[in-house]
C-alpha cells in the first residue's frame, strides 16, 4: 500500500509508511494549547492518526466567559498519513520543529493560529508502562513552548490573540489505549491505575518543563524536569538532576488545588509556586470523552460541536478527571511566568489518600 509518505525518507520498518509495525493501538498525535499573558483566552487543539484503525480525528477548544466551546471531527484515514486535515481542522508544518499553523473553520468555530517555538523541543524519556504482562503505553513525546499569533472566532465574534500569547505544543507517537476498549480482563487483583502531572511553564527568557507518571503507591516510573533558555538548541537544554511536585487535591475532586515544584537549576535550588486561574476540560479534545475518545470510528466523516459551562462539570465523573489549569507561576530564580498544570488520576493513589477507583479528595 504505497502512499505519498513513501517518497520521503520517513520509513521506520521494512514496510510502506502506511504501516506502523503490528500493534493496533499505534498512534501519532499533535497537541497545542495557548493563553494570553493574563491567563484569559485559553484554546487547545489535538489531531491524531491511527494507522491500523484507519481513523484520523481532530478537536479544537476555546474558552470564553466560562463556557468551553469544542469542535470534534473524525474521518476514515484511507492509509494516507501525510494528510493533516480532518474535516474543518487542519495543521500545516511551516518549519519542522519550530513553526506550525492551525486552521479551523466549521460549526461556528473558526481560527487561524501560528505557533513559533521559543527553543528546540525537548525529548521526554520514552514512556513504557505495563499493567501486569500487558503493554499499556510505549511511546515517545517531544514538547516545546512558544508564542502564538492569529485569531479565534466563536459564533461570529472574532478576537485576535493578545500580544504575548504563549503556550505549548507537543508531538507524541507510539502505543496508547486508542479506539474501541479492550475488554480482555487484566486478571485477579490487578487494578489499572494512572497518575500524571505535566507543567510546561513560560518565564520571561526561558521555559521550564516538569512531568511525572507514578504508580498507585506514588513511585515514579517516568519523570523529568528540563530548563530551556530562549533560542537554545538541543545542546542548550538543561536537564535538572532533581525535581519534586507537591500538589494537594481540591476538596471533593481529583483536580489539583495548587502546587509547588522544588527543582535544581543551573543557578541553584528553586521553588516554583502555582496560582490556578482557570480550568480546561481535556474531554473537549477527546481525552476521556465517552463519545469522542481518540481513535473511535465514526464513519467516513463526522463533525460535531459541543459546548458546556465549566461550572456545570461534575468533578466526580471520570470523563471530567482530566484537566489543565492555566496558572500564574512564581519562581525564586526566574520571576513571574505563566503556564499550565495538567493532571489525570485514575484509580487509587496512596500519597493523596485515594483508596478506591473512583473516590475523590
Amino acid at each position: 500500500m504505497l502512499t505519498k509518505g513513501d517518497d520521503f525518507p520517513l520509513h521506520q520498518t521494512p514496510e510502506p509508511v502506511a504501516y506502523a509495525g503490528t500493534d493496533r493501538n499505534f498512534y501519532d498525535r499533535y497537541f497545542f494549547n495557548g493563553y494570553a499573558p493574563d491567563g484569559s483566552g485559553f484554546f487547545a487543539v489535538a489531531l491524531g492518526i491511527y494507522p491500523h484503525l484507519s481513523v484520523a480525528d481532530a478537536h479544537f477548544s476555546a474558552i470564553r466567559d466560562g463556557v468551553q466551546y469544542n469542535l470534534h471531527a473524525s474521518r476514515e484515514l484511507n492509509m494516507e498519513r501525510l494528510d493533516l486535515q480532518v474535516g474543518p481542522i487542519r495543521i500545516e508544518i511551516i518549519e519542522p520543529l519550530h513553526q506550525l499553523r492551525v486552521v479551523v473553520d466549521g460549526e461556528g468555530l473558526k481560527a487561524d493560529l501560528t505557533f513559533t517555538g521559543r527553543a528546540f523541543p525537548i525529548e521526554e524519556p520514552r514512556f513504557t508502562h505495563r499493567i501486569g504482562p500487558r503493554t499499556f503505553m510505549d511511546y515517545t513525546r517531544l514538547t516545546q513552548n512558544g508564542h502564538y499569533t492569529g485569531w479565534i472566532e466563536v459564533d461570529g465574534v472574532r478576537q485576535d490573540c493578545a500580544p504575548g500569547t504563549a503556550g505549548t505544543r507537543d508531538r507524541s507517537w507510539g502505543v496508547r489505549p486508542v479506539g474501541a476498549r479492550d475488554e480482555q480482563p487484566h486478571g485477579h487483583g490487578v487494578i489499572p491505575g494512572f497518575f500524571w502531572q505535566w507543567t510546561p511553564l513560560n518565564f520571561g527568557d526561558r521555559s521550564v518543563f516538569f512531568h511525572i507518571n507514578a504508580d498507585a503507591g506514588g513511585h515514579a516510573w517516568n519523570t523529568r524536569a528540563v530548563i530551556a533558555p530562549d533560542g537554545s538548541g538541543a545542546e542548550g537544554l538543561y536537564e535538572t538532576p532533581a525535581a519534586r511536585m507537591a500538589a494537594p487535591l481540591a476538596a471533593g475532586t481529583r483536580w489539583p488545588g495548587g502546587g509547588t515544584i522544588s527543582v535544581e537549576t543551573p543557578d541553584g535550588p528553586d521553588t516554583i509556586t502555582f496560582e490556578l486561574l482557570g480550568r480546561f476540560q481535556m474531554r473537549g479534545l477527546g481525552y476521556t470523552s465517552p463519545k469522542w475518545g481518540h481513535g473511535l470510528y465514526h464513519g467516513k466523516l463526522a463533525v460535531e460541536r459541543e459546548d458546556f459551562g465549566l461550572a456545570q462539570c461534575d468533578p466526580r465523573t471520570m470523563d471530567n478527571y482530566h484537566v489543565q489549569f492555566v496558572s500564574r507561576v512564581r519562581s525564586q530564580r526566574y520571576g513571574d511566568g505563566m503556564g499550565v498544570f495538567e493532571q489525570l488520576i485514575i484509580g487509587p493513589y496512596a500519597p493523596l489518600g485515594l483508596k478506591e477507583f473512583l473516590d475523590v479528595g
